[in-house]
């Protein structure tokens, strides 16, 4: 994908994006376990995006990889101990700093769903 200077939205696929912005998010409000964390993806993207475990725990290496995240591990108190993931500093930076791609990646979208209502819109209000 082609990429401007001055324009950094489109360095990696979008998909991965938003998904590293909402696990910023989430554990920002509140540090928790993989598992936890995937039931509040699912519950924010409102059921329609429910990851797998092997793919979460991916993503969250990455970041800890990348400093956007660190971990410890917790004794579970009737369980198996877990790994807590908490952002770091420089992972609270990336969150401040990701508004302004969002609002980019907004106004394509915005742009696409007005053309879809603008062409195809007509056309099904006149097959009802």
């Amino acid at each position: 994908m082609r990429t401007h200077s001055h324009c950094t939205c489109w360095q990696s696929y979008p998909e991965r994006s938003w998904i590293q912005f909402l696990v910023l998010r989430i554990l920002y409000e509140t540090p928790t376990y993989g598992y936890q964390l995937l039931d509040e993806i699912e519950r924010r993207s409102y059921g329609c995006h429910k990851l797998e475990p092997g793919s979460t725990y991916t993503v969250l290496r990455r970041m800890e990889d990348k400093g956007l995240l660190s971990s410890t591990w917790e004794r579970g108190d009737s369980g198996p101990d877990r790994r807590v993931y908490i952002v770091t500093e420089k992972g609270a930076k990336a969150l401040k700093t990701g508004p302004s791609t969002i609002v980019r990646r907004k106004k394509l979208f915005d742009d696409l769903i007005g053309f879809y209502e603008r062409q195809f819109e007509p056309e099904s209000k006149g097959d009802e």
